[in-house]
């Protein structure tokens, strides 16, 4: 059976894995992501050993922030703190760990993802797809009739950074008010901060003030489930322009299924429900056919096995 090697190049974690011919993730190593190119280099001269513990990948895969040139594997755009990898090749951080000539693909995290529910989650037997990872930034790609959409320069797919409120807060890519702003993990912590720095009463507040390590948007979405007034006024503010958005972009690519994938994912039912509830009278007037809301059909969430998707598919056109 074939094995391909995944790399997940994080936000916050850098994920490195094992992955059989049906998904299956195998062996797995991850660390915080490193701040320089150096780094990179020598967290993976450890964990790709590790996880491979002795055998050769057919073929290796990265995903990775930003926009990514599938043909050469090179980062092309990539604001903010990861901009060092702007330029580089990121097939060239296994030419040490790897036998030459095994193929090694590359491209942005979202589409990675997506590239694994077509093979073995949510979006098998699709043709039109919207998958959105919900996490420290929101990302997204689009399967459009049976090809992951792509674009002039390779952009296609940041759903992120549409605009969901035109005079809101400054977002990485330059504009104002984009997704990734309003209901990514980040944005989501970052407004229960303010109501506890507002003097706001409840008890999340109290508790974020005596433990303010405790926050998380799981912690947020936990107290919303007790009843907490603040948690709630947050998370029905925010699913709520998330569904706004969500349904425009359903008008505009007309999908088969919408997935979700990420952090904010793991809330389940208590995200998905409320979201469902609000996007389908938006929707009712033009899209004929109902489009389930889903959850990612990965076994396998880490990114891990989006990257080794990528592996694949790369294998399956050498």
């Amino acid at each position: 059976m074939k094995l391909f090697l995944g790399i997940d190049i994080g936000g916050t974690r850098l994920k490195c894995g094992l992955v059989n011919e049906g998904g299956e993730l195998l062996t797995s190593a991850e660390t915080h992501s490193p701040a320089s190119v150096e780094a990179l280099r020598q967290v993976l001269l450890t964990l790709v050993p590790q996880v491979l513990e002795g055998r050769t990948p057919a073929a290796a895969g990265f995903g990775c922030k930003g926009i990514i040139d599938p043909r050469t594997t090179q980062v092309a755009v990539l604001p903010g703190v990861w901009g060092f990898l702007t330029n580089l090749r990121l097939s060239s951080l296994l030419e040490e760990l790897i036998p030459p000539g095994v193929p090694v693909a590359a491209d942005n995290d979202a589409k990675a993802v997506l590239a694994g529910e077509m093979l073995w989650g949510a979006a098998i037997h699709r043709h039109n797809a919207i998958l959105l990872t919900l996490g420290t930034g929101i990302g997204g790609a689009v399967l459009a009739d049976g090809r992951i959409l792509r674009g002039a320069g390779g952009a296609a797919g940041h759903l992120g950074h549409v605009s969901a409120d035109p005079d809101g807060p400054l977002c990485i890519c330059g504009s104002r008010g984009c997704l990734e702003t309003l209901f990514s993990a980040r944005a989501i912590e970052a407004a229960a901060w303010t109501l506890v720095h507002q003097g706001c009463a409840s008890p999340m507040a109290d508790i974020l003030r005596a433990h303010p390590e405790s926050l998380s948007t799981r912690f947020v979405f936990d107290q919303a489930a007790l009843g907490d007034p603040l948690a709630t006024h947050i998370l029905d503010q925010r699913i709520a322009l998330f569904a706004a958005t969500l349904a425009g972009l359903i008008h505009a690519f007309d999908p088969e299924i919408v997935i979700l994938s990420g952090s904010i994912s793991c809330a389940g039912d208590a995200l998905l429900e409320p979201l469902r509830a609000q996007v389908a009278p938006r929707i009712r007037g033009l899209i004929a056919h109902h489009v389930p809301i889903v959850l990612s059909g990965l076994s396998d969430t880490s990114g891990i096995s989006g990257a080794a998707a990528l592996a694949r598919l790369a294998l399956q056109a050498a």
